[in-house]
């Protein structure tokens, strides 16, 4: 009996929780809502012990954390901050200096604040169609056939059960629960501020020099493969562990370039989304870099001869309202820099020319272009030349192999006629005249 007495009085004096009313606890669970959903409006913190009651303070930690917010959950306040910043980061953008670095940053963080807007916008799903993260941009993926393999876990991604996104800038595929585990940033980020290779051969720095370190998670790593195997970049020359090295092979630009050598090397996975974005982008000076290359390899002073013949001809196609209709520049949509320079080329032109790829398109592209302004257009054909040397012969343009092209007037002549002439150029002299000419006749009239 004693110890029954002695346990009454404790559950007297110490409440449980659980023990409500039905409606008692609903209308509890209504008023904490209402005051959680004012509090949230008005800006006041739950965690201030100022605004809480001591009914609250009694519940033994049963209660919602405060110092945690849920997945989706969203404040007004929120949407506003992010609002007042897209505002402020337009006038900083139009305040700094055009084509400048800082004002190409500033319009990267415009873009990342407008998606991390939207993204609040739409919380109706359990995951967001779009997730910012390091200058990730991150899409749900809507395929659940497909296999992939999750890039930071290494574990395969079964699309049937398992929600996972693309970055549609590097095409980084993760779990979605592997999302906030990324360190690395998106490598487009890199490409668009810096376009440029690696142009020395495997620059190995050693092992030590990394802190015996994966040089992307920091993991430990040895040669000995414990606690993980060190796997070397072929392109940058670092050790990297399992996760990171998946041994994919890719050509080395610097191997292309110095040796021309295009046997894929193994390279990281940061390694080989780079190589995969930048293999289009036209940033290699061959003349520059090695001009050697063009004694050794007889493809590559064909393409630059191609090259220069159909930047002579792209003068015809602007002026020309037929081939501005047909769109023939079009023809070299994807190489875009051929109709611009004939010293600029990409990694891709390189490994095209090696296979032979490269020179037998060119030469049809050339071939066309010929065709036109030599056959099929009038208009192109009356802004031929006529050697003005030997006044023979057939009408020439400047891109025909057997003429030579004045440097300073741009007069078409014979090549033979040309280099036997001792004179200087007809049309040279001729312009001289005029201009003496026209400089001569005010001075007379001042005169007289």
């Amino acid at each position: 009996m004693e110890c029954d007495e002695k346990l009454v009085r404790f559950r007297q004096a110490h409440l449980n929780p659980f023990n409500k009313q039905p409606g008692q606890g609903q209308h509890d669970q209504e008023a904490g809502d209402d005051l959680s959903c004012r509090d949230s409006l008005l800006g006041l913190s739950h965690g201030d012990p100022g605004l809480q009651c001591s009914e609250r303070v009694m519940d033994l930690g049963l209660a919602e954390d405060h110092f945690s917010r849920p997945v989706g959950l969203f404040l007004a306040s929120d949407v506003q901050q992010l609002r007042q910043a897209i505002e402020e980061c337009k006038q900083v953008i139009l305040e700094l200096p055009e084509h400048s670095e800082r004002q190409k940053d500033a319009v990267v963080r415009l873009i990342h604040l407008r998606l991390k807007l939207q993204e609040l916008k739409d919380p109706s799903e359990d995951e967001p169609n779009i997730r910012v993260l390091l200058e990730h941009r991150f899409y749900k993926e809507k395929s659940k056939s497909v296999k992939q393999t999750c890039d930071k876990c290494n574990a395969i991604i079964w699309g049937l059960i398992q929600t996972w996104y693309t970055c549609t800038g590097c095409y980084y595929r993760c779990h979605s629960k592997c999302l906030n585990l990324i360190t690395k940033p998106c490598v487009r980020s890199k490409v668009s501020h810096q376009a440029e290779y690696e142009l020395s051969i495997c620059p190995e720095t050693g092992l030590d020099s990394q802190d015996y370190r994966c040089a992307e998670c920091r993991a430990p790593i040895s040669l000995r493969g414990v606690p993980s195997e060190a796997r070397q970049c072929d392109y940058t020359g670092l050790y990297y562990c399992g996760n990171c090295h998946w041994n994919d092979l890719a050509i080395i630009p610097a191997r292309a370039i110095h040796n021309w050598d295009f046997e894929p090397r193994k390279v990281s996975r940061c390694s080989m989304r780079y190589l995969a974005l930048m293999v289009s982008r036209p940033v290699l000076k061959l003349r520059e870099i090695n001009p050697l290359l063009f004694n050794y390899v007889e493809e590559l002073v064909e393409i630059r001869k191609l090259r220069q013949d159909i930047l002579l001809m792209k003068p015809y196609f602007i002026t020309c309202k037929e081939a501005m209709e047909a769109r023939l520049l079009l023809q070299l949509q994807d190489r875009q820099h051929f109709v611009e320079n004939d010293e600029m080329y990409s990694l891709q032109d390189l490994v095209d020319i090696q296979a032979g790829r490269l020179s037998c398109s060119l030469t049809e592209i050339h071939t066309l272009f010929a065709k036109h302004i030599k056959l099929d257009c009038e208009r192109c054909q009356a802004k031929g030349f006529v050697c003005e040397l030997c006044k023979e012969g057939d009408v020439l343009f400047p891109f025909d192999s057997h003429t030579s092209v004045c440097t300073d007037c741009s007069a078409v002549f014979h090549r033979d006629c040309y280099y036997d002439n001792s004179t200087t150029c007809p049309r040279c002299a001729r312009l001289s005249l005029r201009k003496q000419s026209l400089f001569r006749g005010p001075s007379a009239e001042e005169q007289a």
